[in-house]
């Protein structure tokens, strides 16, 4: 098993708790090319982050780590759930730590949540286990895309196989760019500009 640590920011370095079976977590090669490319948009800042299908939660925490402000995690793992749980409690004791940020983990199935609880995400992150078929796919973004999870700021971040069928962007979205890296295709999928 592959140590896991953030890549950069507040918490660079911070060990991720990661389950022995049962998660396919993003490389780092991926991982810094995603969020390279967020950094660049300037969406990060000051961000509320959905990650969906957390797994280690090492897209949420890597987004915290580089300026977002809030992290919902979600797994319905329960053993997974708790390492996520366990590494913010970590991340709680850091000296980057600050009061005005905020993260937690959910126990539910992402599609559980895709109607949204609040004020919308700026960015929502979603790796489902490449088995999770396109069509339940498309159903988690039409989900996401008419609940008050989104609205007309949010960018989606899609990971699956380069295997799969691509995946169809809701009404009103677009799939803004796809990028492979290596067995891993990704997908920025945002609300079409008026």
């Amino acid at each position: 098993m592959v140590a896991m640590r953030v890549i950069s920011g507040r918490f660079k370095g911070m060990a991720l708790a990661t389950p022995k079976t049962g998660t396919r977590p993003t490389t780092d090669r991926t991982k810094e090319a995603i969020f390279s490319h967020l950094d660049s948009w300037g969406v990060l800042d000051d961000a509320r982050v959905l990650d969906l299908f957390a797994g280690t939660g090492a897209l949420g925490i890597e987004a915290l780590s580089r300026g977002a402000r809030e992290l919902v995690a979600v797994e319905s793992s329960r053993p997974a759930a708790a390492l996520i749980a366990k590494t913010l409690a970590d991340l709680k004791k850091h000296r980057s730590w600050n009061e005005d940020l905020r993260a937690r983990v959910l126990v539910k199935k992402a599609e559980a949540v895709a109607g949204g609880f609040g004020e919308a995400f700026d960015v929502i992150f979603i790796d489902p286990p490449y088995a999770f078929a396109t069509d339940a796919c498309n159903q988690l973004l039409a989900d996401l895309a008419a609940g008050n999870a989104t609205d007309d700021r949010t960018v989606i971040m899609l990971e699956r196989s380069i295997r799969s069928d691509d995946p169809v962007a809701p009404v009103g979205w677009e799939i803004t760019e796809r990028r492979n890296y290596g067995e891993t295709a990704v997908f920025y999928i945002e609300p079409i500009a008026e």
